[in-house]
């Protein structure tokens, strides 16, 4: 009997014994090192609005092509931009051809063929556009960074073509399904019949002919106070101690982490230092980390746009700027102002900077200013001495901080350069101006029957100054819209 129990016990051993050999054999220790990230239990009081990446991710700026040597830019915000951007977001883009940037001639393109071009600045990871448009790709397209999409109909074509352009300035992806009818590039080239014509200056820039309309406010705001940033970045604020740098400035430290306060205790700087990794970073999962933090931190001040820095530091450096009305905001050399930058490496952030204000209510009445057209702008660009720097002209806000304690939002003629700063060019035309030849606004521009070039009757352009000039493309004719039409009038674009 005794070893009847002596042989079961062996048994059991031998058989717990394999078991044991079989898991040390066929499963693996975690033995990767794992960054503790402490910040992820910080409990946040709610400050701010909080945003979804689609609120974040929206073209910098859209360029109708009419035809003929005619351009119109819609400005985000605006009736007609919205349209345009939803229409794009309702379709499927997918089964994508690879073409080298030089297979076509664009410059053509954009001078004689009519459509629509979405511009992305810098560009937007493809993984990020996909939270915003239907994308379907290979590996090397879903991974490529985009800087802008155009729906076109060439010359002498009846086809539509949609083309994706990488920010490496090489390549071009094809959408080889039809999402587009010839309808629908005909609307969109039309809709700028009514908007100030544009030129294409040095390639890339597009700059009005005729002055723009804008306007210029002054708001209260509200301000977080250190106290509430050290309660919301710090596990514990008793623990913090405050210093004062050399500038005198603030800065309040734990002994890991650094909350600075800078332009007069108005922009915060916190600092959490993480050390480096050497695998690369998914700039898209960084964007997402970012955005999720800035909803946990202070939240957000108005609408903001996602940018790509000029060098993003291998996916490291996140950036949003702050807009107001159609426009991006500008702060001054002296007072940071309409932009949330972070770092971020393997979706931890490193450092965050920020605005401390928050804009309150309007005070006061608005002012309509006037932005100079392309013969003042160009004359300004000649003497600025960092021409040969730079990549984009738009209008923007400034803000300036008054004695009266309000912010001071200008309309001015701003650049971007190789380096991804801006900074203002020129002002607006002083307030109270009056124009020359007051500027007409025009109908909805429409197709004819057979989208040839011509107006309607008399063959001119009826004054409008949009006739063809004779380069053979495509263009638009302006008709008076139909009796009792829905479509969008001049007025809604010019009030949103």
């Amino acid at each position: 009997m005794m070893e009847r129990v002596k042989t079961t016990a062996l048994i059991i051993l031998v058989v717990l014994s394999l078991i044991q050999s079989y898991f040390l054999a066929y499963s693996f220790p975690n033995l990767g090192a794992r960054v503790k990230v402490e910040q992820e239990y910080v409990l946040t009081e709610t400050m701010g609005q909080k945003q979804r990446v689609e609120h974040v991710i929206f073209p910098e700026d859209i360029v109708l092509h009419a035809g003929g040597n005619r351009h119109t830019l819609l400005y985000p915000n605006t009736v007609t931009f919205n349209e345009i951007t939803k229409r794009f977001e309702e379709v499927e883009f997918s089964g994508f051809l690879r073409h080298t940037a030089d297979s076509y001639d664009w410059a053509k393109a954009s001078t004689e063929g009519i459509g629509a071009e979405l511009r992305f600045g810098t560009g937007v990871p493809v993984s990020l556009l996909q939270k915003v448009y239907n994308l379907d790709g290979d590996f090397l397209f879903l991974g490529d960074t985009i800087e802008r999409i155009w729906v076109m109909k060439r010359p002498n074509q009846d086809t539509v073509e949609t083309f994706f352009f990488s920010s490496d300035g090489k390549t071009v992806y094809e959408s080889v399904r039809e999402v587009f009818t010839l309808q629908d590039v005909q609307q969109f080239a039309g809709y700028g019949s009514y908007m100030p014509s544009y030129q294409l200056w040095r390639g890339s820039i597009y700059l009005p002919e005729t002055p723009v309309e804008t306007i210029e406010s002054s708001f209260g705001y509200t301000a977080y106070s250190p106290e509430q940033m050290q309660r919301n970045l710090f596990f514990d604020p008793e623990k913090t101690r405050n210093l004062e740098d050399w500038n005198g400035s603030q800065i309040y430290t734990d002994g890991k982490r650094g909350l600075q306060l800078g332009s007069g205790g108005t922009w915060m700087v916190y600092t959490d230092p993480v050390a480096p990794l050497d695998s690369p970073n998914d700039l898209g999962e960084n964007m997402l980390a970012g955005l999720q933090f800035v909803n946990q931190h202070g939240g957000w001040d108005g609408r903001h746009r996602y940018v790509v820095p000029a060098d993003p530091a291998d996916g490291r450096i996140i950036l949003f700027q702050q807009y107001y009305d159609r426009y991006p905001v500008l702060g001054t050399e002296d007072f940071e102002y309409g932009h949330i930058r972070l770092i971020v490496q393997q979706g931890v952030v490193s450092e965050f900077e920020r605005s401390l204000l928050t804009r309150g209510e309007r005070s006061g009445r608005t002012t309509e200013r006037w932005l100079p057209g392309s013969g003042s702008v160009i004359e300004e660009l000649e003497r600025y001495p960092r021409l040969r720097e730079v990549v984009a002209v738009f209008p923007a806000q400034q803000v300036t901080p008054t004695d009266e304690g309000e912010l001071h939002f200008a309309p001015v003629w701003a650049v971007r350069l190789s380096d991804g700063t801006e900074h203002k060019l020129m002002d607006a035309l002083p307030a109270g101006t009056v124009l020359e030849q007051p500027l007409k606004k025009l109908p909805k521009l429409q197709f004819n029957k057979t989208g040839s070039s011509g107006v309607e009757g008399s063959g001119t352009d009826g004054g409008t100054g949009l006739r063809g000039n004779g380069s053979g493309g495509d263009s638009v004719i302006p008709l008076l819209p139909e009796t009792g039409s829905s479509a969008g009038t001049p007025a809604e674009d010019g009030t949103n």
